[in-house]
């Protein structure tokens, strides 16, 4: 059983809310067969990631954080640079088996290490993955589930992540998933949104 977890966070330029084994020819070891295992598990393609959750932004839906009733928002498209930093951060979450919207500040903390080797901020991975010049961003982090559907289904239980992803501000996303079966959570997800324009 995997242990599950999330966490959410977003940045405004106005304001903050929120938040190994070895293998040879003929043998693998069970390390590696668990990698496989995992990997085969949250098999998913960018395509369906942002499906998924452009299903939910089309939806009406009471994210319990005294909104009320939201929705349906626009569809979001697929960015590259978001992809890029969600990547970054979901291999440093794995890594260094850490949970925090917080680069880890160790050699798999990139961002981090380009700055002096001091843990990284979201907005500091995703302007360093060159998504600059943005009105606002956000991150949403997941940890333990095998499906983009299971991450989705918790981040919409949770206030501030659901409100994270039915913000009508956003007109961009990057998801990455990442496994490591030697961490806490073994599946990391991040989800990084962004806009550049003002609505």
């Amino acid at each position: 059983m995997l242990n599950r977890k999330a966490l959410s966070l977003t940045l405004s330029t106005l304001i903050l809310v929120g938040c190994g084994g070895t293998s040879d020819a003929t043998t693998t070891s069970s390390t590696e067969n668990e990698k496989v295992e995992i990997n085969r598990s949250i098999n998913t393609t960018q395509a369906h990631i942002l499906e998924v959750i452009n299903k939910a932004r089309s939806e009406v839906r009471d994210c319990h954080d005294s909104r009320g009733l939201v929705g349906p928002v626009a569809p979001l498209s697929w960015n590259d640079e978001l992809y890029a930093a969600a990547y970054e951060h979901s291999s440093d979450l794995a890594q260094s088996n850490t949970f925090s919207h917080e680069g880890s500040g160790t050699s798999s903390d990139i961002t981090g290490m380009n700055h002096g080797g001091v843990p990284s901020l979201f907005n500091e991975r995703i302007e360093a993955n060159g998504y600059v010049d943005f009105y606002t961003v956000g991150e949403n982090i997941a940890g333990g589930q095998e499906s983009i559907e299971e991450a989705l289904e918790a981040w919409l239980n949770s206030p501030a992540h659901c409100t994270n992803i039915m913000n009508e501000k956003y007109k961009e996303i990057g998801v990455a998933v990442v496994s490591d079966p030697d961490s806490d959570y073994q599946i990391y997800w991040t989800q990084n949104f962004g806009s550049k324009e003002s609505l």
